[in-house]
């Protein structure tokens, strides 16, 4: 009878132990529920950094389907906060599974996007699309990719379809209102960039909206007047003489008919004016928005303004939009602080360096190379190199700068054995980077064009990848530019290089 009593007590204890397990199960259930509930909440009031760790938290349930929604929602809210390295490495995780659907794939190409790997990106997208023909998300990310290869067009008519398809997102109409802008469409990309500003949540609007809000007022800024204008025969080329200073291409210009020494500066975002010159040349700030560049690891307040007239050699643009800088202590001279930037007003340009010349035009005619890079114009102009044979990354070209440069981060990711670093003094339009210094012993490849254990400036890059969307690698300068004649060739989407 002992034996069958203990026999008895077992079984029931065992029954026990399963049911304070189901029970704990359930309770982590409800738990992990109630975390990607909260996170939700987070999200959706722009509140990213705590709904990055409540979907954390809901990650630890054991509902796979639950799961796979909060590993979604992490992606999303890293891309918010510029967490790029983060968000590819969920998106990765995300896309393991064989038959992962195609929101996990655009999520990855949005999450390489990001890390400034576009072509990769544009893979995902595109097997995205074939895969579900309807994916407003894979859409946009090819809307993306042709107004990045200047097929402006295209480019429009895919946002515009994308936005129709799905209205309440509102990157799409962030993507229309840029495309508008290039298109020297103002009043339109007004309007899209509104519908973008209606669509963010509201403790949104004292940030990412400001930004919006502050390009709405320079373009409506516009209103009756012809943005842009150019009174020329079409396939026109212009040609300027220039001189080389401290490594800079400087040419006579003139705002307003003030005369100003230009940078030419591919470097930037648009044409600039140091206060001083505006003041003088009686350019008036319609608006102030938020910049970023070399120098310091935050974001600078600008000034945005109109002028009525630029003028370099015999190309006459009227009304420009214009960025208006104060000067920063510790930053570029002040000479240096007024820069002309071509491939923003949608022309192409060549350098030649030898000859100290450059030609400017709508469309250039096809010309010799001995490289051909192929370029994206992501607000900046840029091509990809690769680092050390393993690392790709985009690097500005920047007629304007000095150095080959990259990001701290990809120096962090290179993971190169420690050596000596060489402090630098780095002066950009926001200040000195006091953390910038040179990393020996990288190879540098861009296709046919090999460095080999070179030393490379490494510069804080954080501000100006934020304010872009996107992880810079770096920046090609006056030292990598000045042994050809560079052709910036908008309308072909690359860069030709012709080596003295």
């Amino acid at each position: 009878m002992p034996a069958i009593r203990g026999l008895v007590l077992s079984l029931a204890a065992v029954a026990a132990v399963f049911t304070l397990s189901l029970g704990a199960a359930g309770q982590a259930q409800e738990d992990s529920a109630a975390q990607f509930q909260a996170a939700t909440e987070f999200f959706a009031s722009a509140r990213y950094r705590e709904a990055l760790d409540a979907y954390d938290l809901a990650l630890q349930g054991n509902d796979a389907a639950l799961v796979t929604r909060a590993r979604k929602g992490k992606v999303r809210a890293a891309l918010r906060i510029a967490e790029f390295d983060l968000a590819r490495a969920e998106a990765e995780t995300l896309n393991v599974d064989a038959e992962a659907d195609a929101e996990a794939q655009t999520l990855l190409g949005d999450a390489l996007w990001a890390n400034g790997l576009f072509g990769e990106a544009d893979t995902e997208y595109r097997e995205a699309l074939e895969e579900t023909p309807g994916s407003s998300r894979a859409r946009f990310g090819l809307a993306r990719s042709l107004a990045t290869r200047s097929q402006l067009d295209e480019a429009l008519h895919e946002a515009l379809a994308t936005a129709a398809a799905a209205p309440r997102d509102a990157e799409v109409h962030a993507l229309a209102g840029l495309i508008y802008e290039r298109l020297n469409r103002f009043g339109e990309a007004a309007d899209a960039y509104e519908r973008y500003i209606a669509l963010l949540p509201m403790v949104e609007n004292n940030s990412t909206a400001a930004i919006a809000q502050s390009k709405v007022r320079l373009l409506r800024s516009f209103k009756g007047r012809v943005p842009l204008q150019v009174e020329e025969a079409t396939g026109r080329v212009h040609r300027l003489r220039f001189r080389l200073a401290d490594r800079k291409i400087v040419l006579q210009g003139r705002v307003n008919r003030a005369p100003v020494e230009f940078v030419l500066d591919t470097g930037a975002e648009r044409t600039g004016l140091s206060d001083v010159t505006a003041r003088r040349a009686g350019v008036i700030p319609v608006t102030a928005t938020v910049s970023a560049g070399v120098g310091v690891a935050a974001l600078g307040r600008i000034e945005l303004g109109r002028a009525d007239s630029i003028e370099v050699g015999t190309l006459r643009i009227r009304n420009v939009p214009v960025a208006i800088r104060r000067l920063v202590r510790g930053a570029l001279p002040r000479w240096q602080s007024e820069s002309f930037s071509p491939l923003a007003m949608g022309y192409s340009v060549v350098i030649d360096y030898q000859r100290r010349e450059v030609l400017l035009a709508r469309t250039l005619p096809e010309g010799q190379a001995d490289f051909r890079l192929p370029m994206r114009m992501n607000r900046l102009p840029l091509v990809r190199g690769l680092l050390n044979s393993t690392h790709p990354a985009y690097f500005v070209v920047d007629t304007g700068g000095e150095l080959i440069s990259i990001s701290a981060e990809i120096a962090l990711a290179l993971a190169m054995p420690p050596a000596r670093r060489i402090p630098l003094r780095v002066s950009g339009i926001a200040g000195v980077d006091e953390n910038a210094f040179l990393l020996p012993g990288v190879n540098l490849d861009f296709e046919e064009i090999e460095y080999r254990n070179v030393g490379l400036a490494v510069l804080n890059l954080r501000a100006p990848s934020v304010l872009l969307g996107f992880q810079l690698g770096g920046i090609v300068g006056h030292q990598f530019l000045a042994d050809y004649r560079v052709s910036l060739d908008m309308g072909r989407s690359e860069m030709r290089l012709e080596k003295f």
